[in-house]
Order: structure tokens, then C-alpha cells, then sequence
């Protein structure tokens, strides 16, 4: 299995947004993606660090705690459904070009597996 990236989201209001941008903008982080709902700030040095913010999910029932980048995805899920592991949000494929499906680890954090289509 392959990881592309790993990415902390965190929970927070939607006032909290922009003062988010900008303290980790002190810290060299830009903004490379904002859905309203969800905004992700990258390193340019780095652009694999990243962290999201997210007020809520557009399709899920719960805001994850973190994000996995996967290869495939598909792959990912049988491997997850196999162990056993609690499927929070079933597989799909999102308006927004992804394939995703949530899974809860052992310690009860709800894990986003995603891959780009």
C-alpha cells in the first residue's frame, strides 16, 4: 500500500477560519484550497505538509480527525473491510474529485482514505 500524504484536520467554527490562515501563515503556510466547508493550508517548500480545516464535511456525518492519501483507495477499503474495522462513511467517489470512505481506528479516530481521480 502505497501513502501519498497524511493530513491533521481540524475541527473548528466557521469564524475561526480566517484567523487559522492567518497564524499558520506566520508559521510559512498558504492557502491552496478552500470549499467553504473545508480549507487547506500547504507549505510551498513543502507542499505535502499540509493542514485542513474543517467546519463540517459536505457528505459525511462526522468532520475526520485526520486524512490518507492513497494510491488506491479500493485496494485500501477491501483491506479495511477485511480487518474488521468500523466503516464510518462508505465508499464514493465526491463532487469534488475524490474517492473516499471514513474508517474509526482502534483508538476511536475517524480516519478520511482518499484517492484522486
Amino acid at each position: 500500500m502505497s501513502v501519498r500524504r497524511v493530513v491533521p484536520n481540524v475541527h473548528v467554527q466557521p469564524e475561526e477560519l480566517d484567523r487559522s490562515r492567518e497564524f499558520y501563515g506566520l508559521l510559512g503556510f498558504e492557502e491552496v484550497m478552500n470549499q467553504g466547508w473545508i480549507m487547506t493550508l500547504a507549505s510551498p517548500s513543502t507542499p505535502a505538509a499540509q493542514v485542513s480545516f474543517l467546519t463540517e464535511d459536505a457528505t459525511a456525518p462526522v468532520v475526520p480527525d485526520m486524512s490518507i492519501e492513497v494510491a488506491d483507495v479500493d485496494a485500501a477499503h477491501e483491506a479495511v473491510l477485511a480487518s474488521g474495522a468500523e466503516i464510518v462513511h462508505t465508499l464514493r467517489d465526491e463532487a469534488w474529485g475524490v474517492r473516499r470512505f471514513f474508517a474509526r481506528d482502534p483508538s476511536g479516530r475517524v480516519v478520511n482514505v482518499l484517492g484522486h481521480r
